[in-house]
């Protein structure tokens, strides 16, 4: 249950949480390796060993940024992405969420591993930067997510109460940096990507849709420092991207 009194900031994960991880699958497991081994011209065994060199960097700043991935494959990480944007979406009642967000007045912050390219790219076709207060991305810090040190970081550029903030992030070692940093309230997504299946989190409380953490009868407009006596919880299970 989310007692939206006692929260003053939302810090929002990007992809896997407010967008369906789809893409970021689809394009780093799957187009990626196909068009490097087309574009080099290179044996069709080679696929495994792009997938090998991408997931042996996960959880670094390597791992998400694109400009890396461009000087190592000598590729244009952002023309290839481009061939496939068509798949980035909203995960399904995510603006819906958004938009309840901007008429309950918390701080709405997209705190994102995925780097600036990235963001170039998504923002525009997807209409999230409209509900948003402030973007911080772990490359303007130095430090992804997953890294203990990312936390002070973000605080000393966008101040919060550990206390008094919500954390959405659908990758469960984030989730953990989080809660030893001492954010209060934690929820994972129980489907960062809509194509694979549901999975529970072993130490968090997974959302299935926003809609469970909405109050149940809050009047529009009415946000955080309003009496609320119909808070409805969900979404209870355990609570699990690239960017």
């Amino acid at each position: 249950m989310i007692d939206w009194r006692a929260i003053d900031t939302v810090l929002l994960d990007m992809d896997g949480t407010l967008l369906d991880l789809h893409f970021d699958s689809h394009f780093w497991l799957e187009h990626l390796p196909r068009r490097y081994v087309e574009l080099h011209q290179l044996d069709e065994a080679t696929q495994e060993v792009v997938r090998s060199k991408v997931l042996h960097e996960q959880g670094t700043l390597n791992w998400y940024s694109l400009a890396y991935w461009s000087r190592e494959l000598d590729l244009d990480i952002v023309a290839l992405k481009r061939e496939v944007q068509h798949l980035i979406g909203l995960r399904s009642d995510a603006l819906d969420f958004l938009k309840w967000l901007r008429q309950a007045h918390p701080r709405v912050v997209l705190a994102t591993n995925a780097d600036r390219e990235s963001l170039e790219l998504k923002l525009p076709l997807t209409g999230l930067e409209e509900y948003l207060d402030v973007i911080v991305s772990s490359a303007d810090l130095g430090v992804p997510k997953e890294v203990q040190a990312f936390w002070p970081a973000l605080q000393a550029v966008e101040p919060f109460d550990p206390a008094r903030t919500l954390f959405i992030d659908d990758n469960p070692r984030v989730l953990a940096s989080a809660r030893e940093f001492g954010i209060r309230h934690l929820l994972g997504i129980k489907q960062p990507d809509s194509t694979r299946p549901e999975r529970e989190l072993e130490e968090f409380v997974a959302l299935d849709r926003f809609a469970a953490i909405l109050p149940g009868n809050l009047p529009p407009g009415q946000g955080p420092g309003a009496p609320n006596k119909g808070a409805q919880g969900g979404g209870h299970g355990q609570g699990g991207g690239h960017g």
